[in-house]
């Protein structure tokens, strides 16, 4: 027995310095970026002002415009890899990117995935609809006659089951833009987006309307893997510094608290 509890205790301490040694000489995601001279972000596909391809063919928003700021500073390539809403996350943990540059919401659930930054600006969530349906409000969607389109696995389909639970919920892997065609095209009554998102769309098709009220108002941050802490701290240490210069307001104000970025993208 003494022998078995010897052998036991040598194996178990060889078992906890293995994994020490493996941990120490894991490479960080920051050591990698500083490496490789790369800086590599997962971005949804199509969801304007966020990110999105404009007419020159160049992948734009606020977003990306944000991250290539941040690349510049820290003088490495900037590189953009494209995912529909819910292939974020799994990107971002296989390690096909380093962060999610997005207007992701830091939710508890994800949290138990992922590491969220400080909120780097904020949404207000909103539904819309056809002008010729008559909806008013936001709470005229609330019965099993209607349905509503939202994102797949967003913060909009949380908040329609949470406050719109008799209506029926369609969720669309395209983000805004796909709830908007089913909106149009009368697969769904209404749709949710955010109030910065659906402007353009609104902008560009009188049809439109957005309804009264506020669904929801919720922090929007980018999201590392969790043993990215370099990283995290650096994003976080790295939105203060735009913040306090003003870089930071400059980006929101053309970007997420008005249109004018339309004109210069068509």
């Amino acid at each position: 027995m003494i022998l078995f509890k010897r052998l036991f205790s040598t194996f178990f301490l060889a078992l906890l310095m293995a994994i020490f040694a493996t941990t120490a000489n894991a490479e960080s995601t920051m050591e990698k970026i500083v490496k490789s001279g790369k800086l590599t972000i997962a971005v949804q596909t199509q969801g304007p002002p966020v990110s999105f391809v404009n007419k020159k063919g160049k992948r734009t928003g606020l977003a990306i415009e944000l991250a290539r700021m941040l690349a510049e500073d820290m003088g490495v390539e900037l590189v953009i890899q494209d995912y529909d809403w819910k292939g974020l996350i799994p990107a971002l943990l296989s390690g096909k990117a380093d962060f999610i540059a997005a207007d992701m919401t830091p939710t508890a659930k994800r949290h138990m995935q992922i590491l969220f930054t400080e909120p780097v600006f904020f949404s207000e969530s909103i539904v819309f609809a056809l002008k010729s349906k008559g909806y008013s409000s936001w709470k005229d969607i609330n019965n099993a006659k209607t349905s509503v389109g939202a994102t797949q696995a967003s913060s909009f389909a949380t908040a329609a089951k949470k406050l719109l639970p008799l209506a029926k919920l369609k969720e669309y892997a395209g983000g805004t833009a796909q709830t908007v065609q089913a909106v149009t095209a009368g697969r769904v009554d209404a749709g949710i987006s955010d109030k910065a998102n659906i402007s353009s769309f609104i902008s560009a098709n009188d049809k439109l309307v957005v309804l009264d009220g506020v669904l929801t108002k919720e922090p929007l941050g980018f999201a590392v893997r969790p043993d990215s802490t370099h990283l995290l701290f650096a994003l976080n240490n790295y939105m203060r510094l735009i913040r306090y210069d003003g870089r930071l307001k400059q980006k929101l104000d053309y970007w997420w608290n008005s249109t004018a970025w339309e004109a210069d993208n068509k």
